[in-house]
Protein backbone atom coordinates (compact mmCIF):
# COMPACT_ATOMS: atom_id res chain seq x y z
CA UNK A 1 0.00 0.00 0.00
CA UNK A 2 1.38 3.44 -0.73
CA UNK A 3 1.76 6.08 1.54
CA UNK A 4 -0.75 8.83 1.41
CA UNK A 5 1.94 11.34 0.66
CA UNK A 6 3.84 9.65 -2.11
CA UNK A 7 3.72 11.82 -5.61
CA UNK A 8 3.28 9.74 -8.42
CA UNK A 9 3.86 10.61 -12.24
CA UNK A 10 2.23 8.33 -14.91
CA UNK A 11 1.31 9.74 -18.13
CA UNK A 12 -2.27 8.59 -19.22
CA UNK A 13 -3.27 8.65 -23.00
CA UNK A 14 -0.18 11.22 -23.12
CA UNK A 15 -2.55 14.29 -21.79
CA UNK A 16 -3.10 13.58 -17.88
CA UNK A 17 -0.88 12.26 -14.93
CA UNK A 18 -1.47 11.25 -12.00
CA UNK A 19 0.12 13.15 -9.31
CA UNK A 20 -1.64 12.17 -6.51
CA UNK A 21 -2.69 8.95 -4.87
CA UNK A 22 -5.93 9.57 -2.21
CA UNK A 23 -6.85 6.87 0.37
CA UNK A 24 -10.45 7.26 -0.02
CA UNK A 25 -13.03 8.88 -2.47
CA UNK A 26 -13.63 11.62 0.12
CA UNK A 27 -10.12 12.93 0.02
CA UNK A 28 -9.81 12.77 -3.43
CA UNK A 29 -13.16 15.08 -3.47
CA UNK A 30 -11.73 17.19 -1.22
CA UNK A 31 -8.38 18.04 -2.88
CA UNK A 32 -10.04 17.72 -6.35
CA UNK A 33 -12.57 20.53 -5.32
CA UNK A 34 -9.06 22.57 -4.10
CA UNK A 35 -7.77 22.55 -7.18
CA UNK A 36 -10.57 23.48 -9.11
CA UNK A 37 -11.00 26.40 -6.73
CA UNK A 38 -7.49 26.85 -8.15
CA UNK A 39 -8.23 27.03 -11.96
CA UNK A 40 -6.81 23.32 -12.53
CA UNK A 41 -8.84 20.94 -14.70
CA UNK A 42 -9.08 17.72 -12.50
CA UNK A 43 -10.30 14.16 -12.82
CA UNK A 44 -10.34 11.21 -9.86
CA UNK A 45 -10.37 7.67 -10.96
CA UNK A 46 -10.23 4.77 -8.92
CA UNK A 47 -7.25 2.86 -8.85
CA UNK A 48 -7.92 -0.72 -10.06
CA UNK A 49 -9.79 -2.58 -7.55
CA UNK A 50 -8.40 -1.03 -4.18
CA UNK A 51 -9.78 1.95 -2.39
CA UNK A 52 -7.43 4.35 -3.34
CA UNK A 53 -8.31 6.96 -5.79
CA UNK A 54 -5.66 8.93 -8.12
CA UNK A 55 -5.90 12.58 -8.83
CA UNK A 56 -5.19 13.45 -12.54
CA UNK A 57 -4.01 16.79 -13.83
CA UNK A 58 -3.45 17.71 -17.63
CA UNK A 59 0.16 16.94 -18.24
CA UNK A 60 1.05 20.56 -19.28
CA UNK A 61 0.01 21.39 -15.38
CA UNK A 62 1.51 18.84 -13.23
CA UNK A 63 4.43 21.05 -12.14
CA UNK A 64 2.07 24.20 -11.02
CA UNK A 65 -0.63 21.65 -9.45
CA UNK A 66 1.99 19.40 -7.64
CA UNK A 67 3.00 23.38 -5.79
CA UNK A 68 -0.72 24.02 -5.18
CA UNK A 69 -1.21 20.52 -3.79
CA UNK A 70 1.53 20.59 -1.50
CA UNK A 71 0.05 23.55 -0.05
CA UNK A 72 -3.62 21.43 0.05
CA UNK A 73 -1.93 18.60 2.05
CA UNK A 74 0.32 20.66 4.19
Amino acid sequence: MEPDNIYLFKEEDGMWTVIYIAPSAKIAEKIQDKLTAEGFLVKIRQSGVSKQYEILVPAGEVEEAQEVLSTILH
